[in-house]
C-alpha cells in the first residue's frame, strides 16, 4: 500500500522511495559517518529541483517522507517539509554539481575511513586493483579548503569534477555520481571497495605490483564497454534485495 501524499506526484514519490531505498545501502554497506555527508537525487522535471536528506536522520531509518525538496539556491520548496534542517555543506556541493551536470542526476558523498586515508594520501588512487583501474583516467581531484561552507568553492568544485563521475575531497573523502540511483551506488560502490584494497595493500609493508599502462588504459575502458548499464542494473536490484524486507519502512 503506497504512503503518498495526495497531493505529490507519483514521479517524486517513486524517486523519494528509491533515495530513501539507496541512503539505507550505503549504511548497509557501512558507508555512514553519524548523521553527515549527503545523497541526492534530481526530480526529473524542469524546476531542477532535487531531493536531500533532512540533517538527524539516521541513514539505516531513512524514509520517503524524511527526504527535503530543494531548489538550486537552497531553498525549501516541498510543501509536506514538516521541520528540521538540510545540511548547509551538503547544499552547496550537491548544487553546484546538479547545476552544472545535468547528466548526474544522483550523487554520492561519504567519509569512509578507507576514504578519508586515500583522500589524504599525496598521491591519491593508485592503480593497484581492477576495482581502482574502473578508474583509471576518470577520476577527479578537489583540494581542500575547509568545511564546504562557501558558495565561493561550488565553481572550484565544477571545474576540477569536469567530466568525471568520480571525485576524491582531499583531506576530505569521496564523491560519486551517475545518470540514476543504481549508476552512483555502482560508482560509490566500486571506489570505496578500491580505497579499502589500496590501504589494506599498503599496509603490509611489501613491494606493490602495479600493471603496465597499456593494461590500466584497456582495464579501465573495458568498465565502459556496451551492456555495462545492464550489470549496473543488476547489481542494483541484488543490494536491494538485501533490505528488501525493509521496503515499507523506506517507502513511506
Amino acid at each position: 500500500m503506497s504512503n503518498k501524499p495526495h497531493a505529490m506526484s507519483e514521479t517524486e514519490w517513486q524517486a523519494r522511495c528509491e533515495l530513501a531505498a539507496l541512503y539505507r545501502l550505503i549504511a548497509y554497506y557501512r558507508m555512514t559517518d553519524l548523521i553527515d555527508t549527503h545523497i541526492t537525487l534530481r526530480v526529473p522535471g524542469p524546476d531542477r529541483h532535487f531531493l536531500i536528506n533532512r540533517y538527524g536522520v539516521a541513514f539505516e531509518k531513512m524514509r520517503a517522507s524524511d527526504l527535503v525538496l530543494i531548489d538550486l539556491d537552497g531553498n525549501v520548496v516541498d510543501s509536506h517539509f514538516n521541520g528540521g534542517k538540510v545540511n548547509a555543506a551538503g547544499f552547496v556541493i550537491h548544487s553546484a554539481i546538479h547545476e552544472a551536470r545535468p547528466d548526474l542526476h544522483c550523487i554520492i558523498h561519504t567519509h569512509t575511513a578507507a576514504g578519508m586515508a586515500v583522500a589524504a594520501q599525496r598521491d591519491g588512487l593508485l592503480p593497484l586493483t581492477q576495482h581502482a583501474l574502473k578508474f583509471y583516467g576518470n577520476l577527479a581531484y578537489h583540494t581542500y579548503e575547509g568545511i564546504a561552507l562557501s558558495m565561493e568553492e561550488r565553481e572550484r568544485l565544477v571545474a576540477d569534477l569536469g567530466t568525471h563521475k568520480a571525485m576524491i575531497l582531499r583531506n576530505h573523502g569521496l564523491l560519486a555520481a551517475g545518470s540514476s540511483v543504481a549508476a552512483a551506488f555502482h560508482e560509490i560502490y566500486f571506489l570505496e571497495r578500491a580505497c579499502q584494497a589500496q590501504i589494506q595493500a599498503m599496509s603490509a609493508g611489501v613491494a606493490l605490483n602495479i600493471p603496465n599502462e597499456e593494461v590500466c588504459r584497456h582495464t579501465a575502458a573495458q568498465f565502459g564497454r556496451d551492456g555495462i548499464d545492464g550489470i549496473i542494473d543488476m547489481a542494483w536490484q541484488a543490494a536491494l534485495s538485501l533490505i528488501d524486507a525493509q521496503r515499507s519502512e523506506w517507502c513511506s
